[in-house]
């Protein structure tokens, strides 16, 4: 027995050192296939990847929106007035159009461009737009220059590999390997947030190179990165090329962005929200404010509406509405669906060009103790003469124009433990049971309540 033991282990181990030896003559070529080499995109691409330096001219920052301004410096830092900044650019014509981060040359005083080459060139500002922080560029060179196509960014997925390539602190072309990790990321810097997110490393330098897919084409505009240090952790985002093709155009025939406008602000539909107006899901944008004589105004639309659909489109969230009415051109009357009182019914708006910033007319969200604005009045309730006993608590209605940011039909003397007390009702701070037909709909403080809608206010679309 002991013999043939020993010769089935001998077999064994024999089959066994094959397959090794099957395996590490395979692995190469297995692990080109899961990883293939970014060689010849980078050879294709890096040629129209252009460093652009500036040196910036003292200026006042209140020219930015502060929103822009907090981002800017929470990602890349910006330089002290008069002082020089570096990012990078892509040529996407042959007679020298480069797109860049308007953050990059905000404020510039000179804008210089040099290509893979070493060649420098002054570049001119033709245009630039804060709201996507996109940029164009024009520079003289004395022959056709290299260029990168444009990819659709809509046709990207969670997982797809991209490239970074860029300046990051100033090392020229360099070229980092990622995936997308998520699409549609909104970070808070203004209306029209729809970044792409990618692990592909992004630093400072960076701002306003290409993302590129495997074939080659921009997909997006590397923008920014969030990071505790200053430095890249993995999460950068960047500006869907689909986004920036349409700003480039606008600046390319009109100078500057020509986006529509009808003169409503809009608030996400929560879930507290949506059983409040009766609503099946939390979908569509609450009309939190309207223009005085704007599009909106003229075409009967009203605080309290919620709109979910605009024109063939439907609102999924409140974030989406403001895209939709910048890109329909001016002059376009648009059928808006929208539910009120609980009833669907369509109201057609003819959008206009949004104004200049300063000069759009809209009535401001009252503060917290500010409740004539929002249709709502909190008063004392009178002594009970029958009862011998003094006022039990306060009485929430509506005023004469009744506002749908104000639910209350009647109050309660409590809500949840707190008493609404004359002091409560006086300064409108303490909690009020507001109810809608007879029913609790939900508790909250008043000021709390106003606060949390302000906060949630987008810029009028």
């Amino acid at each position: 027995m002991a013999p043939m033991t020993t010769s089935a282990t001998s077999t064994g181990r024999g089959v066994v050192a094959l397959l090794a030896a099957v395996l590490l003559v395979a692995r190469p070529g297995a692990a080109a296939d899961r990883l293939p080499s970014f060689a010849d995109v980078l050879a294709r691409a890096e040629p129209a990847v252009v460093n652009v330096s500036t040196v910036a001219r003292p200026a006042n920052e209140e020219g930015q929106p502060e929103t822009m301004q907090d981002l800017l410096r929470r990602f890349f830092g910006q330089p002290p007035s008069g002082g020089r900044s570096l990012g990078s650019g892509f040529i996407i014509s042959a007679d020298g159009d480069i797109v860049t981060n308007n953050h990059v040359v905000a404020g510039a005083e000179k804008i210089r461009v040099r290509m893979a080459t070493e060649e420098e060139f002054d570049a001119k500002l033709v245009g630039s737009d804060d709201k996507t922080d996109i940029a164009l560029l024009r520079i003289k060179a004395p022959r056709p220059l290299p260029t990168l196509p444009l990819g659709d960014s809509e046709a990207l997925r969670v997982g797809d590999w991209v490239l970074a390539i860029g300046n990051p602190f100033g090392l020229t072309q360099t070229a980092t390997a990622g995936i997308v990790s998520a699409k549609g990321r909104f970070l808070g810097a203004g209306p029209y947030d729809d970044f792409i997110q990618t692990d592909a490393s992004i630093n400072p330098g960076n701002s306003g190179g290409p993302l590129v897919d495997q074939d080659g084409r921009v997909v997006g505009i590397n923008a920014a990165i969030v990071s505790p240090a200053g430095g890249n952790v993995g999460i950068g985002f960047a500006v869907p090329i689909a986004l920036a093709r349409w700003v480039v155009d606008q600046i390319r025939e009109h100078g500057s962005v020509v986006r529509g406008w009808v003169g409503v602000a809009v608030q996400a539909v929560t879930p507290e929200l949506a059983r409040s107006f009766g609503l099946h899901g939390a979908e569509g944008a609450l009309v939190a404010d309207v223009v005085s004589g704007g599009p909106a105004a003229k075409a009967g639309l009203a605080r309290g509406d919620v709109i979910v659909r605009w024109g063939d489109r439907p609102v999924q969230r409140s974030r989406d509405l403001p895209f939709m009415v910048a890109l329909t051109p001016p002059g376009t009357r648009v059928p808006v669906t929208i539910l009120r009182d609980g009833k669907e019914r369509s109201i057609d708006v003819t959008v206009e060009r949004m104004p200049a910033e300063g000069k759009r007319e809209s009535r401001a969200a009252p503060r917290g103790g500010d409740l004539e604005g929002w249709g709502l009045a909190v008063e004392s309730l009178a002594p009970d003469p029958r009862r011998g006993r003094g006022p039990r608590g306060g009485r929430c209605h509506r005023r004469s124009k009744p506002s749908p940011r104000a639910f209350p039909r009647r109050a309660r003397t409590r809500a949840g433990s707190q008493p609404a007390t004359r002091t409560a009702a006086r300064a409108a701070q303490r909690s009020v049971a507001l109810h809608r037909d007879g029913a609790v709909g939900w508790c909250t403080s008043i000021s709390a309540f106003l606060k949390e809608l302000q906060s949630r206010l987008r810029e009028p679309a």
